[in-house]
């Protein structure tokens, strides 16, 4: 690689090399500096230091990625896979050869490395505590992750990153400024040919790779595709692998030619107009209820129950339709099993480890299954126990249709577990309240966390209901007892709900599904179903209907129930109900569908954008404050519905408010009397401070 400068200059020959030898090594004894000594030693050889860094570093990062703590699972994935190994080592080599372009070499160096080995401890954290290895797609959820960290990890450990990160920063200043630097000139022209050409390798080397099939770019499950493809490969197909690729046959007659195959015509473009809510009622409310981690404990060979967790679930199973479930989450990402039922659109559609929530959605509408129910007459509820502007929700839901969302903000007296998530139990009031708030049909698509992770590997709960008899190690133990237990109360909550909606004088179906399988130790050899991305679903009604069972995937669940219950509404719900979806052209067609709704032509809207966006209210029940009483020199403001997020506002500033019931809250700063009359209350999030809505 003669590109790359292998001396201090062109201009010095071998014997001038050799008479500097003595004076540079005089000077690094001299000056103790133990880093430039290690750049002398290699800058003669720049290219085969960066092989062996690149190699090493790859070893690194496949060893963190199978829990390793010794450099085994590493050396496993070299003589298992030697190609996809060396492929990686390749990626990495050609990030390092960047280094040449900069006089401060090492510094270069070092900080390219650190990016790398930062994936790697990155992905190494996240895979003991989800099963979805890291992607870049992590990094726009960063916010969340950070409000969730005292979850997973302990204040030790939180204390321990913090310094580590205060000292990397400082071991990258001193590097900077202590360094050794190249003195002599860079032969830029050369260096930058030299990079270029390495990129080209390493571009044709992937495509290479791709054909004789060593890697693929289809990840049809996120983890196994880290597993097989490694690291480096995997990390950077999340980040130039985003949305849904344009089809290639994309146009307005291919659009057409697949609505044309599910029955659909013209007439279709431009329906999308809410309908009469009296027409509502020849039709039953529609409650979804996605339960998070939800799965049977009994499917889980590796550890045996003293008693049934599920057994309400479990008697649903048996006398109501259901079947399995093929989610496209496993561990983690709940709001991609969410996309999938709202939607009836794939969400392995968009790149690996993609959250539509986190990118189109944010600033698109897009046609779901509220949009389509509202042409009907029916009311739209969102309802979950938890952060209304985690994913986004409190934005991406009014892109989705819905004209209600109710947080965890909006709901009083919500029970805690002992990680701190709201139990699901809460959410019993607020869909009655959400079925209860209007005359006609309601749709409520609820989102529940009780079964969230992380789980403890200590034991939490003293005295639990289910205890855990057997299993492979004490920490799993715990883990799984804390896991059941949180199982064994969500099924007492399924059990309250249908109890309540048995006694409603209105016709429901209530669809329940686990978004995911918990994020354990959990193998394919170690659950029943072999399939990780597999969860189980049951239809429950109050009154009859018949029992048909079935493994269906998430996107085509909605397409399946509204068939039953004889709604026909919406390009791809009908398009999932009309056309085989055991053909291929089948995902064929719903990709071209899903691509032309969010990012194409919108040919099938005639052209133009087929929904706006809702003024989605928060809250089923509306916050108000009906007086501001002075007692002394403090203001008490009565209302109601207030809840313990409910912050006193002046033009936008919180102050300092205690919470003393849904009807009074009390005011501790110091208010200037002649503005008492401009106090509201808002809903906050806690964490980030960020008012969600205001009284008016």
């Amino acid at each position: 690689m003669a590109f790359f400068e292998k001396k201090e200059s062109d201009s010095i020959d071998t014997k001038s090399t050799k008479s500097t030898k003595s004076t540079k090594s005089s000077n690094e004894v001299k000056n103790l500096h133990d880093v430039k000594l290690v750049f002398d030693k290699y800058r003669h050889g720049f290219l085969g230091f960066c092989v062996v860094h690149a190699f090493i570093i790859n070893l690194f990062l496949e060893t963190l990625a199978r829990k390793g703590v010794s450099w085994a699972g590493g050396f496993q994935f070299l003589v298992n896979s030697p190609l996809v190994f060396l492929y990686n080592t390749l990626i990495i080599f050609a990030t390092l050869t960047f280094a040449a372009l900069f006089r401060r070499r090492v510094f270069a160096i070092t900080i390219i490395s650190a990016l790398w080995a930062a994936i790697g401890i990155a992905n190494g954290i996240i895979l003991t505590q989800r099963m979805t290895p890291f992607t870049v797609k992590d990094l726009s959820a960063i916010t969340e992750g950070a409000t969730l960290i005292t979850n997973y990890l302990s204040k030790l450990q939180i204390v321990l990153i913090a310094v580590g990160l205060i000292l990397l920063v400082i071991g990258v200043v001193f590097l900077f400024i202590k360094g050794p630097k190249k003195k002599e000139p860079i032969n830029y022209r050369r260096n930058v040919a030299g990079f270029l050409l390495m990129c080209i390798i390493t571009g044709a080397a992937t495509m290479g790779a791709i054909n004789s099939g060593v890697v693929s770019t289809f990840f049809g499950n996120l983890a196994y595709a880290y597993r097989d493809y490694g690291i480096p490969y995997c990390f950077i197909s999340t980040w130039v692998n985003t949305g849904i690729k344009k089809p290639s046959d994309y146009s307005a007659e291919q659009v057409n030619k697949i609505l044309a195959s599910a029955g659909l015509s013209e007439r279709n473009k431009d329906y999308f107009k809410a309908g009469d809510p009296a027409k509502s009622k020849k039709y039953p409310n529609i409650i979804y209820l996605q339960l998070e981690s939800f799965v049977d404990p009994e499917l889980f060979t590796n550890i045996q129950c003293d008693k049934d967790p599920m057994p309400y679930y479990r008697e649903l199973m048996k006398n109501y339709s259901s079947g399995i479930l093929e989610v496209p989450a496993c561990g983690a990402g709940t709001a991609n099993t969410e996309f999938e039922t709202l939607t009836g659109v794939s969400a392995r559609f968009f790149g690996p480890g993609e959250y539509p929530y986190k990118s189109v959605l944010t600033d698109n509408t897009m046609e779901s299954t509220a949009f389509d129910l509202k042409t009907l007459g029916f009311s739209t509820h969102a309802i979950h126990n938890h952060r209304a502007v985690f994913y986004n929700r409190n934005q991406v839901f009014k892109n989705l249709g819905f004209d209600i969302f109710t947080s965890v903000e909006y709901m009083s007296d919500v029970d805690k577990t002992p990680k701190n998530w709201a139990k699901d139990s809460v959410l019993t009031g607020a869909i009655m309240d959400a079925l209860k708030s209007t005359d006609g049909r309601d749709y409520v698509h609820t989102i529940s966390v009780q079964g969230h992770g992380k789980y403890p590997p200590e034991q939490l709960i003293k005295n639990p209901a289910i205890r855990i008899t057997a299993a492979p190690s004490e920490e799993l133990k715990w883990k799984y007892e804390y896991y059941v237990n949180q199982v064994y109360e969500m099924d007492k909550f399924v059990k309250d709900l249908t109890a309540e909606l048995s006694k409603f004088d209105e016709p429901t179906v209530l669809v329940m599904f686990g978004d995911h399988i918990p994020a354990l130790d959990i193998t394919e050899e170690t659950y029943a179903l072999k399939d990780l991305y597999q969860t189980q679903y049951v239809i429950w009604s109050n009154f009859p209907m018949k029992k048909e069972d079935g493994k269906l995937n998430a996107y085509e669940l909605s397409s399946v129930l509204f068939n039953r219950l004889g709604i026909h509404v919406g390009n791809i719900i009908q398009y999932g109900q009309n056309v085989d979806r055991a053909k291929p052209e089948y995902l064929e067609g719903l990709k071209t569908l899903a691509y032309d709704a969010l990012y194409g032509k919108k040919y099938m809207y005639g052209e133009k954008s087929a929904v706006t966006a809702t003024k989605m209210k928060m809250g089923v029940k509306p916050i108000k404050i009906d007086k501001i009483v002075e007692a002394g020199d403090k203001y008490y403001i009565k209302g109601e519905n207030f809840t313990e997020y409910s912050k006193v506002t002046l033009n936008g500033t919180l102050l300092k408010t205690f919470y003393l019931g849904p009807t009074l809250l009390g005011l501790v700063d110091e208010v200037d009397p002649s503005k008492a009359d401009q106090l509201k209350v808002s809903q906050i999030d806690r964490n980030s401070k960020e008012i969600i809505s205001t009284t008016e």
